[in-house]
């Protein structure tokens, strides 16, 4: 796709919705609490929004409920949809990526983890007569904007509803979700989520404490 300021579309739309008269609604999947406190602090004034957790990467159940959790310490959060944990979901959607891929962040992978989420929570957002949809997902220094914002463009041609755009960190928006986390006393994450970035995780710290 051709190049595009997404954060210039997404303050576009901001401005649009800032001249309605009533607040549309909108489902934003959230990967864990911290990345939303920022997110949430921007856009609660614009929308009334309804937390989506659906994280089949996430691995272990016990890390998944241990995120859902951190929601509830979050003073923004009003609405919270939570989807069981299915983590099969994540595998058949990896299952054509090659190994190589499979273990390097940010690959095809990562780009496949994406879409995933999007279109589960495009669907939800139909179906529920939701205004909006969108994610998190943005505001990680480590995350992909551009596919992210790709992939939400062709779930919103193909299911006739409207995406947010977002780079959610512009504007140090990953920097206040450090504060904000601190601020609420939230668990923060030290891997992604799915079993590989655990994994390249623990190699990490492993090779750092050869050094």
């Amino acid at each position: 796709m051709e190049n595009v300021n997404y954060y210039l579309k997404y303050l576009d739309e901001l401005e649009i919705i800032n001249k309605e008269e009533k607040k549309p609604t909108l489902l934003l999947h959230a990967c864990c609490g911290p990345c939303s406190t920022a997110v949430l602090a921007e856009l609660t004034n614009f929308f009334d929004i309804t937390i989506y957790y659906y994280n089949p990467n996430i691995y272990p159940e016990s890390e998944y409920e241990k995120r859902y959790d951190q929601f509830k310490l979050i003073p923004q959060v009003k609405l919270i949809e939570k989807c069981d944990y299915n983590d099969q979901e994540f595998y058949n959607a990896i299952k054509d990526v090659d190994n190589y891929d499979k273990l390097k962040e940010g690959g095809k992978r990562c780009y496949e983890c994406y879409k995933l989420r999007l279109e589960k929570t495009c669907k939800y957002a139909k179906d529920n007569n939701f205004d909006y949809f969108s994610t998190t997902l943005s505001i990680s220094p480590y995350k992909n904007s551009n596919w992210i914002n790709e992939i939400g463009i062709e779930l919103m041609e193909k299911y006739n509803i409207k995406f947010l755009y977002s780079n959610f960190k512009k504007k140090e928006g990953y920097k206040k979700s450090i504060a904000y986390s601190k601020e609420y006393g939230l668990y923060r994450q030290e891997y992604c989520g799915c079993k590989y970035s655990l994994e390249e995780m623990k190699n990490y710290l492993s090779d750092k404490e050869k050094q």
